[in-house]
């Protein structure tokens, strides 16, 4: 049963010594969260977060051991942004803990609103190459998963091969998808830390700039076509130039010719999961939405070829 703001608030409450509650309303949050932001007797808004699960527990401990390292980071200026700065926790009854930060400045980036040229476009590339300058160390040191090159692959594979076994993909787009997966070349990248679970409304920003980037549970050290996939499939084309050039240019030493390709295929294949998904929960509603999106998805890659 999810909690109810109420409920979270009163955590928040137990959690940060002085945090007097007076208001609470749901915040979307990816993964198997209750997530509210709680409003103080002083205007502060806090957000709160309590996992629904023993796994979604143990994800959430291992962030907050990242945040604590990642807060170097920002203070010496390598990232760019904040993170999350977690203030207080309270144990919950079947076990693990909630955790309550400050919340963030800024709003959710509207992708489909990015121009070309030096501005938010050109921020956005730059701010997701710092997060891919970390040192490997950040995610190993708080216990989360690194994988090789090779790993990933076979990951990406793994995913391909059970979405063809429900028999819901495009024949066409299932050979295309294992055609790009088995094209060794294509793989030959250096794994890096990534934010693993990035959107819009994990990355905030105001005043023309990214200013804070949250939600890091996924993080892990893999492709950093991950986290470049979902702005290369929903920005504008001419936006999309502004945010790989910044990118490139922030990263040192990049030699990955094939990154965007794998980062366009990780687009499509978030459709297959979004099929898992659907099948593995038994939810009609998202299988058939999944379905019509990969129809459509090979419908408009056949015109392409």
């Amino acid at each position: 049963m999810p909690r109810s703001p109420l409920t979270l608030a009163a955590l928040a409450t137990a959690a940060v010594p002085g945090l007097d509650a007076l208001a609470a309303r749901p915040a979307p949050a990816s993964g198997d969260y209750d997530t509210a932001v709680v409003t103080d007797a002083d205007g502060r808004e806090w957000v709160v977060r309590a996992p629904r699960t023993v796994t979604a527990g143990a994800a959430l401990e291992a962030e907050t051991a990242l945040l604590a390292s990642l807060e170097h980071f920002v203070t010496t200026g390598a990232l760019p942004f904040t993170v999350p700065r977690p203030s207080g926790y309270a144990l919950l009854p079947e076990g693990g803990r909630a955790v309550v930060h400050p919340a963030t400045e800024g709003r959710p980036v509207d992708v489909e609103s990015l121009r070309p040229g030096p501005g938010l476009a050109a921020d956005l590339g730059r701010a997701i190459a710092a997060v891919h300058e970390l040192t490997t160390s950040v995610v190993s040191d708080a216990g989360l998963p690194e994988y090789t090159a090779e790993e990933y692959r076979d990951r990406r594979l793994a995913e391909v091969d059970e979405a063809a076994a429900t028999g819901r993909v495009p024949a066409r787009l299932l050979r295309r998808w294992e055609s790009a997966l088995e094209d060794v070349s294509m793989w030959k990248h250096q794994p890096v830390v990534v934010h693993g679970d990035l959107g819009a409304d994990q990355v905030l920003v105001a005043h023309g700039r990214v200013v804070a980037i949250t939600d890091w549970a996924e993080a892990r050290v893999s492709d950093p076509a991950d986290d470049l996939a979902w702005v290369l499939v929903s920005a504008p084309p001419e936006a999309v130039d502004a945010v790989m050039e910044a990118y490139q240019l922030r990263r040192k030493e990049l030699t990955d010719p094939h990154l965007a390709d794998r980062a366009l295929l990780v687009g499509e294949l978030a459709l297959a999961r979004w099929l898992l998904h659907g099948v593995r929960h038994g939810l009609a509603d998202v299988v058939d939405d999944a379905v019509e999106m990969l129809v459509d998805l090979d419908e408009t890659t056949a015109d392409e070829e």
